[in-house]
């Protein structure tokens, strides 16, 4: 078992507070956006190989990647099963997130539409690191919020006359088409040629009516005080209009929220335990200044209707709380840990990365502090014990 030490990723919208109050240091006034904990090539996580005991407490080597520890041995670190099912590196990065300002509006392909992107932008030979380029790899990236304050974010399209009620009480001329073509279509039509519109649209007409917009949505607040929060990080920006097409989620602490592929979504506020399949494809739809590839984003969109579909944790008896998700690249549960219990047991096959959020427990010799996290190899004995709040990240193998 090795303690990890993680890297904070300063993007635009993180807070300023909420990694540092977690962690219990002094902010830096820069934005803290995400702490990643993973093998993520972009940001690995180094630990500190020690020797001697199996506690930890023997002679210090130096630190090293996780990347690099697990390509040594990966059926040591992974265990065979998860070798063999997802290739010799960790299939998820598991972070915490902070978000200060709205994210990107943003969609994520399956796995079959990731590798033909993929197989195109290869063979058209557009560099990997191009501001242009979609497709970073050839995987899916679903992926699981887990709200460790009051969370807010848009997840989904609502039904298109839910939508159309949204925008028709802004009492804007301008957006009097997106009203007529949301009530005289199919739902899938609907969204999608109202969608087309608002991204293709000239951009100084736009931002006009964005401006416009954003102005009625702070003179009735309420429901509509989101979209000016947002209008406020983004003005004249097309995702304004975007997101009012998607359903509006507050998550309370302990509850989560699943994003599959071919969902439109955005985090706007809040710190959140994160945990994604090992993947850079993101193609965007707004609220953003990078690029967004239109005619690839509208292939992708699921345009459909859906519920947020909150998540709350299921217990068992042994005190894992599992969020239950359809894919094997992660699983994450929550273990509350009470003064007296007896250890828990969480040795595992499969490899398991531990992050504190709360209290002071234990995972072996460890003492956690929150934000504190350490990696456990498959088929290591790690027993939990003390008084706190632990995440387990791991896989289905």
């Amino acid at each position: 078992m090795d303690r990890l030490s993680n890297t904070v990723r300063p993007y635009a919208w993180g807070s300023t507070t909420a990694i540092p109050e977690l962690l219990g240091i002094a902010p830096t006034g820069e934005p803290q956006a995400e702490m990643w904990m993973g093998a993520h090539p972009g940001a690995p996580s180094l630990l500190t190989r020690t020797t001697g005991t199996a506690t930890g407490t023997g002679e210090a080597g130096s630190q090293q990647p996780l990347t690099d520890v697990i390509a040594a041995d990966p059926e040591r670190e992974l265990g065979r099963a998860t070798v063999e099912k997802f290739g010799p590196r960790l299939p998820f990065l598991l972070k915490l997130l902070a978000a200060g300002a709205p994210l990107s509006l943003q969609v994520h392909p399956d796995r079959a539409q990731a590798e033909r992107g993929y197989e195109d932008e290869e063979r058209r030979s557009v560099p990997i690191d191009a501001p242009h380029r979609t497709y970073k790899d050839t995987n899916h990236k679903p992926e699981l919020i887990c709200a460790l304050t009051p969370f807010a974010g848009l997840c989904g399209f609502r039904p298109p006359t839910e939508a159309a009620e949204v925008i028709a009480a802004l009492g804007v001329d301008a957006l009097k088409p997106y009203v007529d073509l949301l009530g005289a279509h199919p739902e899938e039509a609907a969204l999608r040629e109202v969608l087309t519109a608002v991204l293709g649209a000239d951009p100084a007409e736009m931002a006009e009516t964005v401006h416009l917009a954003a102005a009625a949505a702070e003179r009735l607040g309420g429901a509509h005080a989101p979209y000016a929060r947002i209008a406020h990080h983004f003005p004249g920006d097309p995702g304004v209009i975007a997101a009012m097409l998607l359903n509006y989620v507050e998550l309370q602490p302990g509850e989560a929220l699943f994003l599959g592929a071919g969902v439109p979504h955005a985090y706007l506020d809040g710190l959140g335990v994160e945990i994604m399949a090992n993947s850079d494809n993101v193609l965007r739809c707004g609220l953003t200044p990078k690029h967004i590839d239109i005619p690839e984003l509208l292939r992708i969109v699921r345009f459909e209707a859906t519920e947020p579909g909150v998540l709350r944790p299921e217990a068992s008896p042994s005190g894992e709380e599992l969020y239950e998700t359809p894919v094997d690249e992660f699983r994450l549960s929550r273990f509350d840990l009470s003064p007296g219990a007896a250890p828990v047991d969480l040795t595992r096959d499969t490899p398991q990365i531990l992050l504190c959020t709360g209290g002071a427990p234990k995972a072996g010799e460890f003492g956690l502090t929150p934000g504190a996290s350490v990696f456990v190899p498959s088929g290591e004995k790690v027993e939990v014990s003390g008084t706190g709040t632990l995440f387990r990240a791991t896989v289905v193998a």
